[in-house]
């Protein structure tokens, strides 16, 4: 088992984006078992992947004796699960200053071998929540618009793990028509790329990942690439 976060110090970069894409690639490309866990308490992913609308229950498998993977529920897709979020997340930075348990979440997902892959979709901010995700986590796949403050948001992530686990930037929200863009680009050549794609903001309304209502799009093709490259990372 593999255990994938997705996680960003800014909100509003794509974070649920491409957990839910990629979480979709690890079952549908690779076969994989995957189960994506939603941390966020906007519950997003949840809902993109037509979760369960239980209230007030996400945070009690972290503090009660609670068997984790028996929260997870089928998704329409084969080969992926969904621990699912809601409002009850937003306390979870508190109660894990309360338990002083600084590898609960690590704990946690240990319990989660039956499945190959484990996609994190975190929320944003340098919390107590990041730090255990960042304990847990085999690789940590950051979304970076092209643009000075996202960028910094990286910068402060980099310096905040001083080399503990394995980073992959992502470009995200890209357009290469714009100079700032391309600029940016240019100067990180070998990070990969998610461009901006109407396809992409079409996923609110169709609730599903994009390599399933638009498989021959490039977006599509973006995130089966990316999904390959994280592969490779995993597998070195």
């Amino acid at each position: 088992m593999a255990t994938l976060a997705i996680y960003s110090l800014k909100g509003g970069v794509g974070k649920t984006t491409l957990a839910v894409n990629l979480a979709w690639c690890a079952a549908a490309l690779s076969a994989r078992r995957t189960l994506l866990w939603d941390l966020d308490p906007q519950a997003a992913a949840t809902w993109v992947l037509g979760g369960p609308g239980k209230v007030d229950q996400a945070q009690a498998m972290f503090s009660k004796d609670i068997a984790v993977a028996k929260q997870a529920r089928p998704t329409a897709y084969p080969q992926l699960d969904l621990i699912a979020a809601d409002a009850s997340l937003r306390g979870l930075d508190q109660l894990f200053h309360e338990l002083d348990k600084k590898k609960r979440l690590a704990k946690l997902v240990s319990d989660l071998a039956g499945y190959d892959r484990v996609v994190l979709d975190c929320p944003p901010g340098l919390t107590e929540t990041a730090d255990q995700v960042m304990r847990a986590a085999d690789l940590i796949v950051i979304p970076v618009i092209p643009s000075p403050l996202s960028t910094r948001a990286y910068d402060a992530v980099v310096a905040h793990l001083g080399g503990r686990t394995p980073l992959l930037p992502v470009h995200v929200m890209v357009d290469k028509r714009r100079a700032l863009h391309a600029e940016a680009l240019a100067m990180h050549p070998d990070w990969p790329v998610i461009p901006m794609a109407s396809g992409i903001e079409a996923m609110a309304s169709r609730r599903a990942p994009v390599g399933v209502f638009l498989p021959k799009s490039s977006a599509a093709r973006a995130f089966a690439d990316l999904w390959r490259r994280i592969e490779q990372r995993l597998a070195a």
